[in-house]
C-alpha cells in the first residue's frame, strides 16, 4: 500500500466509453473494485488488471492502471507471469463463468493449486453473454438456451466447490448490486496473499435476466442468504431467527427459540480453519435448501508462489559462481574459434 497516494475512485476511471449493455452488472463490480483499489491506498502504477475474452474481459480498458486484454481462458496464465516476473505489482485477473470455468479451466484450477498472489474476480452470470446466449459451466441443469434447446442435461460447476477442491485458500462470494459488500469482499482478496478467488453473483440483463433472483430480490434475500463473518454466528433472516447447526455430519437450517435451540447452538464461522469440510458444505449450499453463503468462506494463510520463486531465486544467486550473463556464456565447456 503506498501510503502517501490517496486517490479516488474516479483516479480508477479510464476516459474509454464503456460498452456493456444497461444494467448489466458489471458496472456495479467496476464501480465496487475502482472503490476499492482507492480505499486500499493503490497507486495506478502498482496495478496490472488482466482479462481473457468475454463481457467481464473488457474491464482493462475501464481502468486507468496497467492491463492487458489477453485470450480466452488464458487470464489466469498470462496473470501467473506478469506476477511473477514482477512481484510488486498489484495483479487483479478479472474473468467469466465462461472463461475461466471452461476453456480457461486448466489454468484455473492450476493458478489456485500454486497459490499465486493474485486477485481473481470471478463474474457468474450462468451464461455466454458475449457470444449471444449459449450456456455456461455454471448453468442450471435444464437450463434452455440456443444451444441446449430443449434443456442442458449437465450438472453445473459449482465455483467455490472447485476452488477449495483446487486447494483454494481464499474464496468469497457476493453480489453484483450490493456494492458496500463487494467492495468489502474485494478489499479482503486484496490483503490476502496468495491467489483470491471472489465470485460475484451478476446479472446479464439480456440473456440471462434475473437468474438470481431468488436470492437477491430484496424482499426475500434476507431469509435466502446467509452473510458469514469470521468469529461471529451463522446466523441469517429478516428478523435475526434462523441459523445454521451441524446434523451429523450435514448442515441443518434452524429456528431460534424452536426446539430450544439458543444463540449459543449456532455454529461460529471459522474463515481461518485449514481444515475445508466446512468450508466446502457452505459454499456448496443452495436455495432452496439452505440459504445462499456470501461473505469470505475462507481465508488461509499458505506458502505463495511467487514469493516463494523470488525467494528460491535469491538463495541460488547467493551459493552460484555466476552473477552475471557474462559469467554465464563463459562457464562450463568454452573454446576459442581461431
Amino acid at each position: 500500500m503506498s501510503e502517501q497516494c490517496k486517490l479516488n475512485y474516479k483516479d480508477f476511471k479510464s476516459d474509454q466509453s464503456i460498452k456493456w449493455c444497461p444494467g448489466c452488472g458489471d458496472h456495479a463490480i467496476l464501480n465496487s473494485v475502482q472503490k476499492a483499489m482507492a480505499n486500499l491506498g493503490y497507486a495506478k502504477e502498482e496495478v496490472a488488471v488482466i482479462s481473457g475474452i468475454g463481457c467481464s474481459s473488457r474491464f482493462p480498458y475501464y481502468m486507468d492502471t496497467y492491463g492487458f486484454h489477453t485470450i480466452h481462458g488464458r487470464g489466469s496464465a498470462i496473470a501467473s507471469g506478469v506476477k511473477v516476473a514482477n512481484p510488486q505489482l498489484k495483479v487483479w485477473q478479472i474473468t467469466g463463468d465462461g472463461d475461466a470455468l471452461a476453456i480457461g479451466g486448466n489454468h484455473f484450477i492450476h493458478t489456485i493449486r500454486r497459490n499465486i498472489d493474485l486477485n481473481v474476480i470471478l463474474f457468474n452470470n450462468q451464461i455466454y453473454g458475449l457470444t449471444k446466449g449459449q450456456y455456461s459451466p455454471t448453468s442450471k441443469r435444464g437450463f434452455i438456451s440456443k444451444t441446449s434447446p430443449f434443456g442442458t442435461v449437465e450438472a453445473p460447476f459449482r465455483p467455490g466447490e472447485l476452488c477449495i477442491g483446487a486447494r483454494g485458500q481464499f474464496f468469497a462470494r457476493c453480489i453484483d448490486k450490493d456494492l458496500k459488500h463487494t467492495v468489502e469482499m474485494a478489499e479482503f482478496a486484496a490483503n490476502h496473499e496468495g491467489t483470491s478467488i471472489v465470485e460475484v453473483l451478476q446479472n446479464c440483463v439480456i440473456y440471462n435476466d434475473k437468474t438470481h433472483n431468488a436470492i437477491t430480490d430484496k424482499a426475500h434475500s434476507a431469509d435466502r442468504t446467509i452473510k458469514l463473518k469470521h468469529g461471529e454466528p451463522m446466523i441469517f433472516g429478516k428478523e435475526s431467527d434462523k441459523g445454521l447447526m451441524l446434523d451429523g455430519l450435514s448442515l441443518k437450517v434452524v429456528t431460534l427459540g424452536e426446539n430450544g435451540v439458543t444463540k449459543d447452538d449456532i455454529l461460529v464461522h471459522d474463515s481461518e480453519c485449514e481444515d475445508i469440510t466446512l468450508h466446502l458444505k457452505l459454499a456448496d449450499m443452495e436455495y432452496p435448501e439452505y440459504p445462499v453463503a456470501l461473505g469470505v468462506i475462507r481465508n488461509v494463510k499458505s506458502p505463495v508462489y511467487d514469493q516463494c520463486v523470488e525467494q528460491q531465486l535469491e538463495d541460488v544467486q547467493e551459493i552460484s559462481s555466476i552473477k552475471s550473463f557474462d559469467d554465464l556464456i563463459h562457464s562450463g565447456d568454452v573454446w576459442d574459434v581461431e
